[in-house]
């Protein structure tokens, strides 16, 4: 798997993390990958083959070629049908609220077509980002259409963002309590606002991002305890740290290391 990260543009900052494509031929993709929550939404463009994604009830379905993939709070199998050619524009997790043209959410989990979103407009830039030349061009195209799509925008939720900011400094380590001292909200009020703005709440978009910081020391440090690792990343104790494991990935950590953790990795935001 080859894939390539690009900053975006400076008024699209706040709300976009990045952009990222990811490109393989047949024989170079899994048969199957794990994509672990993040707390990140992102619009997906397929200009390659299709991916299948597998629900729990072991059916399953074939993905359109343009989608934004909802928040995730569970494990979301997926499966290449041929080639990878993927490009992605990935959210902050407060990010795409000034985008969303129904209540976010009822997007959880979901990959919900670009016409739901935006009608034809959707359609339209759904099919210039599938024919595009290049990933620049592409950026270009996904940038203006965004730009425009903001020009009825709400006001910053500086709260909100300040709240996210302190759960991503923290690594999803604090508690819902001392997140709300610490910006100086009610508790109930910011649960609230996180529900209806990110599509989790502050809870869990604290066990995901404190999730994914355990994830990538466990890809690129020499653990020599994963009882330690737990301990590292603030987990009361080991059986908490493998009960978060298993809730976001299906599978415990040892059973998840290797090349299922890499490609995970892969497929889900970069820093």
């Amino acid at each position: 798997m080859n894939h390539q990260i690009f900053e975006p543009n400076n008024d699209l900052a706040s709300l976009v993390k990045c952009y990222w494509t990811l490109e393989s031929s047949k024989e170079d993709t899994p048969e199957r990958n794990t994509i672990v929550p993040d707390g990140c939404m992102k619009l997906i463009f397929h200009y390659g083959d299709l991916y299948k994604h597998y629900p729990e009830d072991g059916s399953s379905i074939s993905l359109p070629k343009c989608f934004l993939i909802g928040q995730l709070t569970k494990p979301y199998e997926v499966e290449p049908t041929g080639k990878t050619s993927t490009f992605f524009v990935c959210f902050h997790p407060n990010g795409f609220l000034p985008f969303a043209s129904f209540p976010i959410k009822e997007m959880e989990n979901t990959a919900v077509p670009l016409d739901k979103l935006f009608g034809n407009e959707g359609i339209e830039i759904g099919q210039e980002i599938l024919t595009a030349n290049s990933t620049s061009e592409r950026i270009n195209l996904i940038e203006d259409f965004l730009l425009r799509q903001l020009a009825d925008n709400k006001n910053v939720d500086n709260i909100l963002e300040s709240t996210v900011e302190t759960i991503l400094t923290a690594n999803g380590s604090l508690s819902v309590d001392e997140l709300s001292k610490q910006n100086n909200i009610n508790r109930r009020q910011l649960v609230r606002k996180f529900s209806s703005h990110i599509g989790l709440s502050p809870k869990q978009l604290s066990k995901t991002i404190r999730l994914q910081a355990t994830l990538k020391k466990l890809l690129n440090s020499d653990v020599s305890s994963l009882t330690d690792l737990a301990y590292e990343n603030e987990y009361y104790d080991q059986a908490h740290f493998i009960k978060d494991f298993k809730e976001f990935t299906g599978l415990t950590p040892k059973e998840f290391y290797g090349d299922h953790l890499k490609m995970s990795l892969i497929f889900d935001s970069k820093d």
